[in-house]
Order: structure tokens, then sequence, then C-alpha cells
């Protein structure tokens, strides 16, 4: 049975976030567990984008700090990194707080602009991955998960938080190639079976709601979670906001492949019960099937347009950035200016547009909905 520890935790108070990390550890059988004395750990928060941590877009410094302290007491030797969306690794740790505290504690910046490839002959569907070179320097990882929503996965936690050991735009390449969403959880558990983290900390203290994962509403959830399993620590995040767990398609498929459990689950700590937010704002409905539809030819193109959901531009709301355009892993680009023309937002081309929603999730003013096309909400209520 995965065990996974639920700890209240009701502010970003440096002694209460301290204090509700060693306990979590100590739920679990100690900081000891986790961390030798003399090796390397590398922290792994999210850092999406730059953004200040009150806007709930990263993992709080206050968190970093507390799972640093501890690991550091139990011997071992902290470094730290992610690949953002958008940005340098630099900007958005600036940006979010994690490099003030990194510097403060004398933790490195580990090399997460160098790609290196690895061979993973276990994986059920990528066997190869290109990683970044600061997570393979270190002797284990520690993943620093934020409590977010997400317009592909319907949440971003433990298992998807690895998605930032792969550097730089390599990351918008998988979009491209694996544009069925199931493809795309898939490759989240195969890239958390190789990489293995020791632990997972999820940053729930206060969570993301609605448009995430950038463009969200902060929703205080009072609590961080802790587990070895990615799968249980999920799995707990769903149940916290009464979101179906067989929803999330990276917890459906990890727990077939083994990498965790959903439903053999021990929770220790506080009780469950009484910090679930049955009114959390996140997409309820249940995945699609495994049968989506494919990429090409012109019917497809045409259901796609009136049956699946999409990225929708919000004029009013958008500055002309151009960071969709730039994001959008397709080719030729599925959101593009019109004739180069600046002065007006861009616009998509949903049918070349493969719902990888990377529109969405990195756009800097929130100007980007999901929306669900008229066809496809009739045929949900006729159902």
């Amino acid at each position: 049975m995965s065990r996974v520890a639920v700890v209240r935790c009701a502010s970003y108070d440096e002694g209460a976030v301290l204090a509700a990390v060693q306990r979590g550890l100590g739920l679990l059988g100690g900081a000891e567990r986790f961390a030798r004395r003399g090796e390397t750990l590398l922290l792994k928060p999210n850092l999406l984008i730059g953004r200040s941590a009150e806007r709930a877009v990263t993992t709080h410094p206050a968190v970093f700090r507390a799972v640093a302290t501890a690991l550091r007491e139990a011997g071992a030797q902290i470094t730290y990194g992610d690949s953002p969306a958008v940005g340098t690794t630099d900007m958005a740790a600036g940006r979010s707080g994690v490099s003030a505290v990194a510097r403060e504690m004398g933790i490195p910046l580990a090399d997460f602009g160098t790609p290196v490839t690895v061979e993973y002959p276990a994986g059920r569907l990528i066997k190869q991955f290109t990683i970044a070179r600061g997570v393979l320097d270190a002797d284990g990882i520690v993943s620093l998960a934020k409590m977010k929503t997400h317009g592909l996965m319907r949440i971003t936690g433990a298992i998807k938080n690895q998605y930032g050991c792969i550097p730089g735009l390599l990351k918008a390449e998988f979009h491209a190639r694996l544009a069925n969403v199931h493809h795309f959880a898939k490759m989240l558990v195969d890239l958390n079976g190789v990489l293995r983290p020791r632990l997972f900390v999820l940053d729930g203290v206060v969570a993301m709601e609605g448009n995430g994962p950038q463009s969200g509403t902060p929703r205080p959830m009072n609590v961080l979670l802790l587990s070895d399993d990615p799968v249980a620590l999920d799995a707990t995040f769903a149940r916290l906001i009464a979101l179906d767990p067989q929803c999330v398609l990276p917890i459906v498929y990890g727990d077939e492949a083994g990498l965790g459990s959903s439903r053999d689950i021990e929770w220790v700590g506080d009780p469950i019960e009484e910090l679930i937010a049955r009114d959390f704002v996140v997409n309820r409905r249940p995945a699609p099937g495994a049968a989506t539809l494919p990429r090409f030819g012109p019917a497809v193109r045409v259901l796609r347009q009136v049956a699946v959901p999409r990225p929708v531009i919000r004029p009013a709301r958008c500055t002309r950035c151009g960071t969709c355009v730039d994001i959008c892993p397709v080719t030729p680009k599925a959101v593009d200016f019109r004739q180069g023309d600046r002065s007006t937002p861009p616009v998509h081309a949903y049918d070349r547009c493969i719902r990888c929603y990377c529109c969405q999730e990195i756009c800097p003013a929130g100007a980007i909905d999901i929306v669900t096309p008229l066809l496809a909400r009739l045929v949900r209520r006729a159902h």
C-alpha cells in the first residue's frame, strides 16, 4: 500500500512550512530515508514561467527552503533546476523567489541547458529521452510540484512535474509528436520511469484553480502532500478537489504501468476529509477515449473543429506579445499574426491545431481560454 502524508499548512510562514515538511517526512520514515550523507540530490521545483510566488504559478520558495533544509540536515548536498516553458531557468527562478533562497543557502543551479540522450528500453511508449545534464549528474531527484489545474491533463502535480527535466524547446517537440492526449500521458509515465525521483512534495498551501497552469486563480488549500509514489500523490490531489482520479490520464496510465497506485493508499497525518474543496474549479469531464481523432484528413479536420475543445484568444486581454506564436509546436504555426501584422491579436488556424494547449498554458496575459464547441456541449447534455 502506498503512503501519502497529508499535512495541514495554512500559510507560507517559513517556520510553519518547515515544521509541516519535517512532520510529513517523519510520517514517511524520516528524511534519512530519502537522503544519504554525502550524495547530491536535485530539487526540481515547478518553474513554469517567471511569476511572483503570490500568483501560485510556481513552487513557493518557502517550500523549496524547507525541503532543502530537511535534506541537508540528513547529510545530502543540494542542487536545483527546471526548464521553464518560456525564458531561462535563471529568469523563472529569480521572479519566483526560488533563486534568492538558493543563493542564501548556497545551493547551485544545475545544468539545465545541456541535453543528454538516455536510453530507456523499459519504456512502454518512449524508449529514448533527452534529459538535462544537471538531472543526470545528481544521485537522486526530489520533485517539488505545484497543485494546479491543467488544460490538457486536467491537473498538473507530481507526475507531470518531471516534464521540466527535458531541456528547452524539446518539450514542444513532444507535443507535436504526441498529439494524442493518451500518448502524451504515457510519455509522462515513461519519463517518470526513467528518472525515478525518490520523493515527491506537492505545494498546495495556495493552489491554482480555473484557467491553469498559469492564468488561473490562486486558491488556498492549506495542505502539503508528500509521498514516494507520484500516482498515489496525484490521486490524493484529485480527491482533495473532488475530481475522479480516472479523469486524469497520467494517473490512469501510471497505475497501469506499475509506477504507483491510485487505489491502495494509506493516508497519514491530517484527515483528508477535512481538506476537500468540492467547489474547486477544474475540468471534471472524463478524459477522451483512447481512440481519439487522428490528426489528418479533411473529415477529421472538420470533426476536430466542431467536437474537440479548442484554445480561444480573448482580444480584450491580448497584449499581442507573440508568446503563443513562439510556443506553438507545429509547422506551419497553428496560431500566428495575420501577415505578420502585430497591431491585432494572433488568430488560430484550427485545422492545424493539435489541441496541445501550449498557447493557453503559457500566455502571460491570461488571454487564452479553452472553449468547448457548441456541438460537443449539446452532445454531452443529451447524454
